[in-house]
């Protein structure tokens, strides 16, 4: 009878046992399958190309190279907008899995809403793509899809808050890098700058043999004191970056700014490659009316600058920047 006892244990525990070892065989595949359409992330350094499409009909692409990230296999990249980018591609996750009640409005928002995102290894081979649409309520999480998918999830990056959206959704010159010049100061050879209507401000500072400061018009009399060697030769260091706030292409004004008589126009030199210049335009505040005289008065002091690029590109350049590089003739002597 004890016999029987034991062996009866022994044959519950066996098919308890094997019970739980086949359960675990046929859930293993059949989670990873439920799960695949919740990974949206791909690391960073898997991540060449990526290309992102909205329904507006922008088009952006993204590319890695030896010297860092182009857009549209054209222009440099802003650096710390790829950087949100990348983050983002390396660290979404899924926040939560919505009610079906909730389904049916996030599969609209990502249909009319939704940018299209595409991630390429450097083999240019697809690793991931997927749908980034709107926000939730409180801005914590964002909607997404994978492509093929039927099922959308709320993402988020972990331990930060925000709506992932902003990281995918900008479009032209916002992707662009926007910097002016970045220039190693001893390939410099010679900078030119010229006040058009301040002519005795005017100057060239020549690196060819040490540093030569004279006057940018050839009427201009030549200072005679002595030359401040080591400040000519600090002002090239200016030019190792300067950047400004923002693309400004799209101003409806353009032409009226740029046919206007530069306060300013800088032209570097180098060593190798074409010169580079930038001309400024005083913005000024607008007028206002004194409400006692009626008179209007136009103030006087630049609030920032209108800058045009050798590669006719319109930007906003702020006084802080700006300030670096505006020297004037005398500012080299003694």
């Amino acid at each position: 009878m004890n016999r029987t006892l034991l062996l009866l244990i022994a044959v519950v525990v066996l098919g308890i046992g094997a019970y739980f070892l086949l359960s675990e065989e046929q859930q293993g595949p059949v989670s990873s399958m439920i799960g695949a359409d919740r990974e949206f992330s791909v690391p960073r350094e898997e991540v060449y190309k990526v290309f992102l499409a909205d329904r507006h009909g922008n088009r952006t692409t993204l590319t890695r190279g030896a010297s860092g990230w182009t857009y549209n296999e054209k222009y440099p990249a802003r650096p710390d907008a790829v950087e949100n980018l990348l983050t983002a591609i390396d660290k979404i996750r899924m926040r939560f899995k919505p009610t079906q009640a909730a389904v049916k409005n996030m599969v609209e928002d990502l249909a009319s809403n939704g940018i299209k995102v595409e991630v390429y290894d450097k083999d240019n081979q697809l690793l991931k793509a997927y749908y980034i649409g709107g926000a939730t309520n409180d801005e914590r999480g964002t909607y997404a899809i994978l492509e093929g998918a039927e099922q959308p999830y709320v993402t988020e990056i972990p331990s930060w808050e925000g709506n992932l959206r902003f990281r995918y959704n900008l479009t032209g010159d916002d992707w662009r890098d926007r910097t002016i010049f970045r220039l190693a100061p001893e390939d410099i050879t010679r900078i030119s700058v010229e006040y058009p209507k301040q002519q005795n401000k005017s100057f060239r500072v020549d690196y060819q043999n040490g540093a030569e400061v004279s006057p940018f018009y050839p009427l201009t009399p030549k200072i005679q004191r002595p030359l401040k060697v080591a400040k000519a030769e600090a002002y090239r260091m200016n030019f190792e970056k300067i950047i400004s706030s923002g693309y400004n292409n799209m101003n409806r004004e353009r032409e009226e700014i740029t046919q206007q008589i530069p306060f300013v126009i800088f032209t570097v030199e180098t060593k190798d490659g074409a010169p580079q210049s930038l001309q400024l335009f005083p913005i000024y505040d607008k007028p206002f009316v004194d409400p006692k005289t009626g008179v209007t008065t136009q103030p006087t002091e630049v609030t920032a600058y209108h800058g045009l690029t050798h590669a006719n590109d319109l930007m906003i350049m702020q006084n802080p920047m700006v300030g670096k590089i505006l020297w004037a003739y005398d500012f080299f002597y003694e």
